[in-house]
């Protein structure tokens, strides 16, 4: 669950979320940690009303913040302030997923005989080649990440616990595991961008 912090204000008093966001364009995982821990109550409650589950909000916030990460360097203050720039990105994320599961519901109510429209062969030689490739990249990038963040990772997308059972089961903090899923996405998202061309 999110700390109740107070909500970052839209009348452009409290920090400089301008020099935050350049500071994390510039790689600044502290500058992003804080960004987060001040304004992730705001992007936390909107993204909920829109999808209704607390769950499923948590995991898209994470997201936004990754996508904080990757679009820092193309913000540009004249396209808006980050108050109003960061809940546009909430929005939209939390939107993506509804249209998402959406179609996933259409898909799931197809009629059976739809199953047998396509065929799909086995897996060839090459297609098995390029599966052994992909698994030992991922493999090679978990390896680089630290042990606290691995084994938060595996629980999380692995063994599909929530934060709140993850805390549960291990003991520890709840903030504490939020940021070191953070961080280990970023990580893993930093080491995969050389591979994304082999994946």
């Amino acid at each position: 669950m999110f700390s109740a912090r107070a909500a970052p204000t839209l009348n452009g008093a409290g920090p400089n979320w301008v020099d935050t966001i350049r500071r994390i364009a510039e790689g600044d995982q502290d500058g992003l940690g804080g960004f987060y821990d001040a304004t992730s109550p705001l992007v936390h409650g909107l993204i909920r009303r829109i999808v209704g589950d607390l769950s499923t909000a948590e995991e898209i916030t994470l997201d936004v913040y990754t996508q904080v990460w990757r679009l820092a360097p193309s913000y540009s203050p004249e396209k808006g302030s980050p108050m109003t720039w960061l809940p546009m990105l909430a929005r939209s994320r939390a939107i993506d997923h509804l249209r998402s599961r959406a179609r996933r519901s259409r898909d799931l109510e197809r009629p059976i005989e739809a199953a047998f429209e396509c065929s799909h062969a086995g897996p060839n030689s090459e297609t098995a080649a390029i599966s052994r490739g992909r698994r030992r990249i991922i493999q090679e990038v978990l390896a680089h990440l630290a042990p606290d963040q691995f084994k938060l990772l595996q629980l999380t997308f692995f063994d599909g616990l929530s934060h709140i059972e993850i805390a549960e089961k291990t003991g520890i903090p709840l903030g504490t595991i939020k940021t070191r899923i953070r961080t280990g996405m970023m990580r893993m998202r930093e080491l995969l961008e050389p591979q994304v061309g082999t994946l």
